[in-house]
C-alpha cells in the first residue's frame, strides 16, 4: 500500500502530464488547416502566354494586377509557341491563354500536354479559342474551336465561325454552385460575340447566354491528364477588362486552376 504523500506526489505528476499533452493537442489544432480549406502555399504563379491578336495591354494586365495572391509574368510569343520549346525548368502554376498563334511543332504539343498531366492548371481565354488551328488534340484540351475558314474534323464538315464587335451581352450563371461561379449573379457586359464555335460534349459549361449574335456556352470547366482547365470567351476589350464580374471570373478561374478554391 503507497503512503500518502506518495500518492500526492503521483497525482500531481499525473495531472502535469495530462496538461502537457493538451497543450500539445491544441497547438497541433491551431496549425492545422481546417477541412475543406485549401493549404495556402504563397502565391500563384501565373504565365500569360500572348501574341498573335491584338489587345491593349494596359487594361488588360489591369484585370491580373488585382489579383492579390497572384504573381504572374507575360509571355508574348514571337514564333507562335516557343514557351512550350523546352519546359524542364517549368516553374509556374497555372498557364492563362490569351494568344491567338498557329503554329506549334509536334515537340512542343508533347510538352504542352506533359504540363498538363502534371497538373499543370490551364485558364483559356477569348480569342485563345482561335489559336493552333492544325492542332486537332487543342480543341479537346480547351473544350471548343472557333474555326478561322471552313474545315473537316474527324469526318464532320465545320463552316467558318463569326464574331461581332461591340455588343450589350446578357450572361446568366449556368451553375451558381461551381467555385469560379459560385454566390454570382446574371449580369450584362459590353464585349464581343462568337458563334458557329465547335464545342466538347463533356464540359461543365458554367455561363450561357441567348444573345443571337452568340453561342450559347460562354464559360466551361473541364479536366485534361491532371490538369483543371477553364475557358471563358468573354473579354475582347477595355469595357471588358474593367467589368467587375469580368475580373472575379478570371481571378476566380485562375484559383480554381490552380487548386487554391475550396470545392464544397
Amino acid at each position: 500500500m503507497m503512503a500518502a504523500g506518495g500518492i500526492t506526489r503521483w497525482s500531481t505528476v499525473l495531472v502535469s502530464i495530462l496538461l502537457l499533452l493538451g497543450c500539445v493537442c491544441s497547438c497541433n489544432q491551431s496549425t492545422r488547416p481546417k477541412a475543406g480549406v485549401p493549404e495556402q502555399r504563397g502565391k500563384i504563379k501565373a504565365v500569360v502566354v500572348t501574341g498573335g491578336h491584338g489587345f491593349e495591354k494596359e487594361p488588360f494586365f489591369a484585370v491580373f494586377d488585382g489579383c492579390d495572391d497572384v504573381e504572374y509574368t507575360e509571355a508574348r510569343q514571337q514564333n507562335h509557341s516557343e514557351i512550350f520549346e523546352d519546359v524542364s525548368g517549368w516553374d509556374y502554376d497555372v498557364i492563362v491563354l490569351y494568344n491567338m498563334t498557329q503554329e506549334i511543332s509536334p515537340k512542343r504539343r508533347d510538352n504542352f500536354v506533359k504540363l498538363l498531366d502534371r497538373g499543370v492548371g490551364l485558364v483559356a481565354l477569348h480569342h485563345c479559342i482561335g489559336a493552333f488551328q492544325g492542332w486537332g488534340e487543342y480543341r479537346k484540351i480547351i473544350g471548343g474551336k472557333y474555326y478561322l475558314k471552313e474545315m473537316t474534323e474527324e469526318g464532320v464538315v465545320h463552316s467558318k465561325s463569326t464574331y461581332k464587335h461591340d455588343l450589350d451581352i446578357t450572361v446568366h450563371v449556368e451553375s451558381p454552385r461551381h467555385p469560379i461561379t459560385r454566390d454570382m449573379k446574371d449580369f450584362a457586359i459590353h464585349d464581343e460575340a462568337y458563334k458557329k464555335s465547335a464545342f466538347e460534349k463533356d464540359n461543365l459549361v458554367l455561363l450561357t447566354t441567348n444573345h443571337p449574335a452568340s453561342d450559347k456556352p460562354l464559360c466551361w470547366v473541364r479536366r485534361y491528364g491532371k490538369a483543371k482547365v477553364c475557358y471563358l470567351q468573354l473579354g475582347h476589350g477595355p469595357e471588358a477588362y474593367a467589368n467587375k464580374n469580368y475580373r472575379r471570373l478570371v481571378s476566380r478561374a485562375i484559383r480554381w486552376c490552380a487548386g487554391r478554391l475550396d470545392e464544397n
